[in-house]
């Protein structure tokens, strides 16, 4: 009896195991995933609620200043209230997961994308050391100069022993962060440009933002990025429209 009792108890464990209940919500698999079906469903609800309210979309405030990729993140708790969403997506922050469900062109045609938190995650965690940095030095610990007024990071001043990355959401690439001359930082998107640029039909030319290249044809938005153009068929920085 106890040997029957025992086979019950260890298949109600694997049982539980492979529907992933005993995982905590943010290392469970749909919550790490840029799920298309869930975006859909958001997006139907998105344009659900733009009905029912006269061209009005359920996002967050911001200031008016927010760069443009994390302006218009979706406010789940008036899609929900409205009745246009049952529940909030596993993926999303709100949900447990690791995006932000955000929208571009919210003017005329509002889509939704998805912001990579872990990478938000790493570029807190270097302003964290940035901070105690400039705590007790006047200017920001500035490495290599790779366009006018960007900079590489002296990450050994930083107390980093290799210079810090993040993985990119287009390609899984490792990316620089990179810094301006007040000391903010920005992830510096040239490799996943390059691919986009290759592989994307577009009629982009140079002092166009080609970021855009990105946001259209992906998932996701290019996060606390600095404006790029095209300049010799290679991505440049497009220093003009700085912390756009």
């Amino acid at each position: 009896m106890a040997y029957t009792y025992g086979r019950i108890i260890l298949g109600l464990l694997l049982v539980l195991i492979l529907s992933g209940c005993l995982y905590p919500d943010s290392e469970r698999s749909e919550n790490k995933q840029p799920n298309e079906q869930q975006l859909a469903i958001v997006q139907n609800a998105i344009e659900e609620f733009r009905e029912q309210n006269n061209g009005l979309l359920p996002i967050k405030t911001k200031e008016n200043d927010t760069p443009i990729f994390q302006k218009y993140l979706v406010d789940f708790t008036a899609l929900k209230e409205a009745n246009a969403l049952s529940e909030i997506p596993p993926n999303a922050y709100e949900g447990g997961g690791y995006y932000q469900y955000t929208l571009i062109t919210p003017e005329d045609n509002p889509r939704v994308k998805l912001i990579d938190l872990r990478n938000t995650e790493s570029i807190r965690s270097v302003n964290v050391q940035l901070n105690g940095y400039r705590n007790e030095h006047i200017y920001p610990p500035y490495g290599r100069e790779i366009a006018e007024g960007v900079y590489t990071l002296d990450y050994e001043s930083l107390g980093y022993d290799a210079m810090p990355t993040v993985v990119s959401p287009f390609s899984g690439e490792n990316l620089p962060i990179v810094m301006d001359v007040e000391g903010q930082l920005y992830i510096d998107y040239r490799i996943d440009l390059k691919n986009a640029l290759d592989k994307y039909e577009h009629n982009y030319s140079k002092g166009d933002d080609i970021r855009w290249l990105l946001a259209e044809n992906t998932p996701f938005v290019p996060a606390y990025s600095l404006p790029y153009t095209i300049q010799d068929g290679e991505p440049a920085f497009l220093l003009e429209e700085a912390n756009e």
